[in-house]
C-alpha cells in the first residue's frame, strides 16, 4: 500500500546532509523529535554510508524514510542556481531517489515521501517545464511529493496521480505573496518564533510574512506537515520547541488521544 498523506500534524527535517568526515546537523539527536526524514542523495549532500547510517537512524526511531533529491552542487549546498536541460534532471531525480530506495529495501523500510531540495524547489515554481521533469520522476515511486502549498503543483501532481503533501516552514520566511524565501533571504528564528508559528498555522490558518503581515495559508482545518531545518544554528532546539507546538495541535484538534 503506498504511503498516505499525513492524518495529523508532523515533523519533517532535512537529514544525512554531510559529506565524507564533514558532518552537518545533530541529526542523532534531532531524530527523536522529528515524524519525517528527508534523507540528502549524494548531490547536493550526503554519500553512499552516510545514507546508509541516516536511513538506520529512522529505523531505530520510527521514523518515516523519504529521499531529498536535489541539483548536483555539493560545493554550494544545493541553493545555487543552476540551469538544466528537463531530461538530464529527469534522470538525476530517478538515480537519487533510487538509490535511496535500495538502501531502505535492504534495510526492511518503505520509502515514505520525495522531497525536492533547496534551489530544485525554487526552480520548479519559475519553470514548469522544470516541474514536470521532477514530477513526472517521481511519480513512479508513487509516493507523496513534499512542498509548500501551491495550485500549479497540486494540479500537475493530480494530473499524475502523486499525491501532494503539503508543508509549512517555522524557520525561515514567506513573501508578502505567501511564497517561501530563501533561507539566505530570511530572518534568524528563534526556538519560541518557531513554536508561536505553529500555534497560529494550526490554530488560525494564518502566519506573518517578513514584513510581518497576516497572510492566509488555505488549509481549513487540514493537518500538514512542519519543516524545521537542521542546518541552522539552534536546530535542535527550534525542533525540540517545535515538537511541544505540534504535540499542542494535535491534542487541540482532536487528532491524538488526550485531545
Amino acid at each position: 500500500m503506498a504511503p498516505a498523506l499525513v492524518q495529523k500534524y508532523e515533523i519533517n527535517s532535512d537529514m544525512g546532509e554531510g559529506f565524507g568526515r564533514w558532518k552537518l546537523g545533530p541529526d542523532e539527536e534531532l531524530m527523536k523529535h522529528i515524524d519525517a526524514a528527508n534523507i540528502a542523495c549524494g548531490f547536493h549532500a550526503g554519500d553512499p554510508s552516510i545514507m546508509l547510517k541516516t536511513v538506520r537512524l529512522c529505523k531505530m526511531h520510527g521514523v518515516k524514510a523519504g529521499a531529498h533529491p536535489g541539483l548536483q552542487d555539493l560545493i554550494g549546498f544545493g541553493r545555487r542556481k543552476i540551469e538544466m536541460d528537463p531530461n538530464d534532471l529527469h534522470a538525476m531525480i530517478l538515480y537519487q531517489v533510487g538509490a535511496l530506495k535500495a538502501m531502505l529495501d535492504a534495510e526492511g523500510l518503505e520509502l515514505s515521501h520525495i522531497k525536492p531540495h533547496g534551489e530544485l524547489y525554487f526552480y520548479m515554481q519559475r519553470d514548469e517545464s522544470i516541474m514536470r521533469a521532477v514530477l513526472e520522476a517521481c511519480a513512479p515511486f508513487k509516493v507523496p511529493v513534499y512542498a509548500c502549498r501551491n495550485e500549479k503543483q497540486q494540479a500537475m501532481c493530480d494530473e499524475l496521480g502523486i499525491p501532494f503533501q503539503q508543508e509549512v516552514y517555522v524557520d525561515i520566511d514567506y513573501s508578502p505573496k505567501a511564497e517561501l524565501l530563501p533561507v539566505s533571504k530570511s530572518k534568524p528564528a528563534t526556538p519560541d518564533l518557531c513554536a508561536s508559528r505553529v500555534q497560529m498555522m494550526a490554530g488560525k490558518d494564518q502566519t506573518k510574512d517578513v514584513n510581518g503581515d497576516l497572510i492566509a495559508l488555505g488549509f481549513n482545518g487540514r493537518p500538514f506537515s512542519v519543516c524545521i531545518h537542521s542546518d541552522m544554528p539552534g536546530a535542535l532546539d527550534n525542533a525540540r520547541k517545535t515538537r511541544q507546538a505540534v504535540d499542542e495541535a494535535n491534542r487541540n484538534a482532536g487528532l491524538v488521544p488526550g485531545g
